[in-house]
């Protein structure tokens, strides 16, 4: 930068900023520009944030802005003879808040440095005066900003207990308006939160939606984390939500009924849930099937996983898929294709007998569910009258925090019924009317294992060495050696006896 200047100038360092969202860094900069030349000046260095703020919120840390430091390191080392002066649009755009403003006022008054705006005046901060009124445009500055945030929650809050969307991007399921339901996307949701229910995992859907080429509301791919944030929105259930609360009924209309997903959400905030993808699963009964040797031993720890084994197959000695104990015990050993193929057509024959579905379900919801909802609407209204009271002053403060106590604490009751409710849902599939079999196959591994753990526990014993009783030449080419009397599968409901295969 020179050191010297002519005669009736002065340079200046220019300083722009716009707030997010909004536009004006050109304007800024025109009516800067023009400003310089009428009062002599020269810009010799600008600074710009864009979609930075200065507005620093009560109780908040200050407000980032890299080029506004920047500018103020340049002031500092400012050696002229003729000190850097500041030019700027407004007072406001250099700065919000009384207390951040004090640096550049600082800063400007030991190197006398003189800050010009294009709107609101010339401020001489060596002086008493100058600091005065830059300091008074600042407050009347965060004063407007103040206001004009308590106006905007205001209308938020009263629009939110109307039910009336408060805008944003525009919601998966629904168009622009954030009312009028979308019907292929609401299609979507509905498909998802029942893949879920009937325990289909995150990573599943998300590889579902990617792969018939579904976009989310902003044309881009799903991540497990977007699946689990659209099916937990409230507004699936048009359900009004503010501040992370329910506030009552919504003005657009319900894609899901709320019983359906509170159960969804139920799920996602089940601790018990596995949410880490890790490895993907490549055989049913691993981490499913038990040892029959650890069961009789009394061990927590029973359950099989797949590994190889070496096992004669038709005479032949090969190595192949087995089921074997998770920790290395050798108790047994049995094929993982003639295992998981058995289990599988035992599980089909079950799911088929007349009234199987609601005997493994052991339950009748009864209108449970709807119950639950209806008592949410009237804890909530609770709530709301017992703010009233308090605000009136007909309930003291001690009293208010037993009313929200004692509602919180039937809320968690009511969200454990659903938990509980949501976990018995993996056999919807099987209540729509098609055979078991056809529902079965169109089923994926994550599912299908959720049904088992619904209907039965398989435990896999010792089996004999050559061919099972019974065996026969024909059986031996669809099952080899299996024997099925080595398997003991038990029913999870009072169904009646598992039938022969």
């Amino acid at each position: 930068m020179a050191t010297s200047t002519p005669h009736g100038e002065r340079d200046y360092v220019l300083y722009l900023r716009r707030s997010k969202g909004r536009a004006g860094i050109a304007r800024q900069r025109r009516d800067c520009t023009t400003h310089a030349a009428r009062i002599g000046g020269r810009i010799v260095a600008e600074f710009v944030d864009a979609d930075r703020t200065a507005f620093v919120k009560v109780g908040a840390g200050p407000a980032r802005r890299d080029r506004f430091t920047a500018m103020l390191d340049e002031l500092r080392s400012d050696r002229r003879a003729q000190p850097l002066g500041v030019l700027a649009w407004h007072a406001d755009r250099l700065d919000r808040d009384i207390g951040s403003g004090e640096a550049l006022l600082s800063v400007c008054a030991q190197g006398k440095h003189p800050v010009e705006t294009a709107r609101s005046g010339s401020y001489d901060l060596s002086t008493p005066t100058g600091r005065k009124r830059f300091r008074n445009d600042i407050v009347d500055a965060q004063y407007e900003v103040d206001h004009m945030i308590e106006r905007i929650e205001a209308a938020k809050v009263e629009s939110a207990q109307e039910g009336r969307w408060l805008g944003g991007r525009r919601p998966f399921g629904y168009e622009a308006d954030g009312v009028t339901v979308r019907p292929a996307e609401a299609a979507e949701v509905v498909r998802a939160s029942e893949a879920l229910l009937s325990g289909a995992s995150l990573h599943a859907i998300m590889r579902d939606l990617n792969a018939r080429a579904i976009p989310t509301s902003t044309g881009g791919k799903w991540l497990a984390v977007s699946v689990a944030a659209m099916l937990r929105r409230p507004r699936n259930a048009g359900l009004m939500e503010h501040r992370g609360e329910i506030v009552g009924k919504a003005e657009w209309p319900a894609i899901v009924p709320e019983e359906t997903w509170r159960g969804v959400v139920a799920l996602l905030n089940d601790p018990e849930r596995r949410t880490s993808p890790g490895p993907g699963r490549r055989w049913l009964g691993s981490g499913l099937y038990e040892c029959g040797v650890c069961v009789d031993d009394g061990r927590d720890d029973a359950f099989m996983v797949c590994a190889t084994a070496g096992m004669s197959m038709g005479g032949v000695r090969s190595t192949v898929p087995a089921y074997r104990c998770a920790d290395g015990r050798k108790h047994v050993a049995r094929y993982a294709v003639h295992l998981d193929k058995y289990v599988e057509a035992v599980a089909v024959e079950w799911l088929s007998q007349p009234g199987a579905v609601a005997a493994f379900e052991g339950r009748s919801d009864d209108g449970a569910a709807r119950a639950r909802v209806l008592e949410r609407e009237a804890l909530r209204v609770r709530d709301e009258e017992a703010a009233e009271m308090f605000a009136e002053g007909l309930m003291t403060k001690a009293q208010l925090i037993k009313a929200n106590q004692k509602t919180a604490q039937r809320r968690a009751e009511l969200d454990q019924a659903d938990t509980a409710a949501a976990r018995v849902t993996a056999l919807g599939p099987f209540r729509q009317g098609e055979s078991a079999q056809a529902v079965w196959d169109g089923l994926d591994l994550d599912r299908k294992r959720t049904v088992l753990r619904e209907i039965m526990r398989v435990i896999v014993l010792p089996a004999g060495k050559g061919r099972p009783r019974g065996w026969t030449p024909e059986y031996g080419k669809e099952w080899g050696y299996f024997d099925p009397d080595a398997i003991r599968l038990e029913k999870k409901a009072s169904a009646g006896e598992a039938p022969a295969l």
